[in-house]
């Protein structure tokens, strides 16, 4: 509507009789300044456009409820959490990010919206009782997951609707249909999950992968 009453106000403006040098050198300005607003009035447009689609995105990782220590994917940081992330901050989150610890829980929120996009743990030369420790947390959390990979990852995948059992996983796999997967929990370890080697190097990670391409490709 904005762009619309504009260009009428163009017309209006605009189709004076070209009278003198100075009634053209007044339509060119009217022309330029209209030119400019209706610009101005498509950017934000699409700024605006582009916010809903976030926060839509956003929504629906919320409501996968994919959960740690009371910090959820895709939901904005409660007050309390907001104090902690002021006093933990950790330098080095990227542009437009707000990172910080929690414990033993590194949380990086969306700056704008304070709503969280990642969480991870990450253990160097974990003993095997820590490994299993973590492990056990995320399948209480978790169930059982969807895939494991060369005995060293473990996957949790969740849709729209929900986590993805292995059973749906390995049947969308054989027909070769496309699995639209909205969200992660990914354990990795720097050996076999079920070796008990003195230490090995453990972290998982849960994100959404469509929030943080939509993140990067907008440059936020």
């Amino acid at each position: 509507m904005v762009i619309i009453q504009t260009n009428l106000k163009c017309n209006r403006q605009c189709n004076y009789p070209h009278r003198s040098n100075k009634s053209i050198m007044v339509i060119i300005q009217t022309s330029l300044k209209c030119a400019f607003f209706a610009v101005v009035s498509a950017v934000l447009l699409f700024a605006c456009s582009s916010a809903n689609e976030f926060t839509t995105l956003l929504d629906q990782v919320e409501k996968l409820n994919i959960s740690r220590d009371n910090y959820t994917l895709g939901k904005a940081l409660t007050d309390k959490q907001k104090k902690i992330a002021r006093q933990n901050t950790v330098q080095e989150a990227s542009p437009g990010t707000l990172k910080f610890k929690d414990k033993n829980l590194y949380v990086v929120a969306e700056q704008n919206t304070d709503r969280v996009i990642i969480l991870y743990e990450q253990y160097e030369k974990a003993s095997e009782k820590k490994t299993q420790e973590v492990i056990g947390s995320l399948f209480l959390d978790f169930g059982d997951p969807t895939v494991m990979a060369h005995d060293k990852v473990i996957y949790w995948a969740f849709d729209a609707k929900g986590k993805v059992s292995e059973e749906k996983f390995r049947k969308i796999k054989d027909t070769k249909e496309q699995l639209q997967i909205l969200a992660t929990v990914k354990l990795s370890s720097s050996e076999k999950i079920m070796e008990n080697p003195k230490s090995k190097n453990v972290y998982y990670i849960i994100s959404s992968e469509p929030v943080l391409k939509w993140i990067k490709a907008k440059g936020i």
